[in-house]
């Protein structure tokens, strides 16, 4: 059988010659006679693997010296609750900006331990657009100013970074770090869940600047302080190992096809080549700020939606899955991360003319 373009939003599509290599080792890791899930977190050949795929990652960043970096577990969703339990610091006021689904849940957590300014919300336009930095009234005395880089649902992302001065800038990037080059020095804390543009679910990256950890609340218990995973460098539990282990075959992966700024280059020609057709017909519609457009998520309704099954049976028959778009919202969403070729858009966006035509 041959493979399907995978346009699901997570967990997504993982390079193709990543699952080969994967397989090929799959028994037998480097002549190590067991599989990368067999290893022992604590020996040499692992302790190996997770040191490779760290230093990888912060060669792909550029990572200054003074940021560690985790390799931990509980996905975006657990860093919604430990980052005000670590970052507070016994301040009783954080930034949040309000861009839509994964930044409400970031601020429905971060009401139980402090409380959260709504420094800008897009949700007048139904979160259609991430609002200007000139809109947004931050609190001088905040422990920090969080916003979500992409919002995986709506298709909105953020193609600047706010400037906070010495107020923390925090970022759930988890569904678009890794797509094009990043200051991080800009940074207090980012954080991603892997299954997007890293690897498989279950593995969540935190890279953190030095001066904000150990500064947990003292009720914070070990396993939610980042000092605990710091110290224990992302050991004091038994990590996600193969999560790291294939996170660190895609950083190869990207190394070997020209980093991050050649990573960019193919994802604005895949967006591109999906929103200049969406530009070109009132079939199909896309509700998000042109300047605003996510290069991972798109969505996009139909005229008329009773024809979503259809367009969706059809899809699934020309061997594109996952094109159904979030409950909340409905439609369609065409999830292009890193590992999507732009063979798939090119196929995609075909259908849709082919679908346009005969259902116009």
């Amino acid at each position: 059988m041959s493979r399907v373009f995978n346009f699901s939003a997570g967990p997504a599509a993982l390079p193709e010659e990543v699952l080969k290599q994967a397989a090929d080792e799959m028994l037998d890791w480097h002549g190590s006679g067991q599989s990368v899930m067999e290893m022992s977190h604590r020996g040499k050949e692992f302790i190996s693997i997770a040191t490779a795929a760290e230093a990888d990652l912060r060669e792909l960043l550029g990572i200054p010296a003074n940021y560690k970096v985790l390799f931990l577990q509980g996905g975006a969703s657990l860093q919604f609750e430990m980052i005000p339990m670590n970052l507070l610091a016994g301040r009783p006021v954080a930034d949040y900006v309000h861009t839509g689904e994964w930044a409400k849940k970031a601020i429905k957590a971060a009401k139980n331990f402090c409380n959260v300014n709504v420094a800008a919300s897009a949700e007048d336009k139904s979160f259609t657009y991430a609002p200007a930095f000139a809109d947004w009234t931050l609190t001088p005395e905040a422990a920090y100013v969080h916003y979500t880089a992409n919002e995986t649902i709506g298709g909105v992302e953020f193609n600047w970074i706010p400037a906070t001065g010495d107020v923390p800038l925090v970022c759930d990037m988890s569904s678009n770090i890794l797509s094009r080059p990043l200051d991080v020095s800009k940074y207090g804390l980012i954080y991603a869940g892997a299954q997007k543009n890293i690897g498989p679910a279950g593995l969540t990256i935190v890279i953190i600047r030095d001066d904000l950890v150990g500064k947990a609340s003292p009720t914070t218990t070990a396993m939610l302080n980042y000092k605990t995973h710091v110290d224990a460098e992302s050991m004091y539990n038994t990590p996600p190992t193969y999560g790291i282990y294939i996170a660190g075959l895609v950083f190869q992966w990207l190394k070997k096809n020209g980093g991050l700024a050649a990573m960019e280059q193919k994802n604005i020609a895949k967006a591109n080549l999906l929103y200049h057709y969406l530009a070109t017909t009132d079939f199909y519609r896309n509700p998000v700020a042109p300047s605003d457009r996510s290069r991972m998520n798109v969505p996009f309704t139909l005229k008329d939606a009773a024809l979503d099954e259809e367009f969706l049976k059809g899809a699934k028959a020309r061997g594109m899955t996952q094109l159904k778009g979030h409950r909340s919202v409905g439609g369609m969403r065409a999830s292009i991360y890193n590992a999507m070729p732009i063979e798939g858009v090119a196929a995609l966006v075909e259908y849709m003319k082919e679908f346009s035509a005969s259902k116009g």
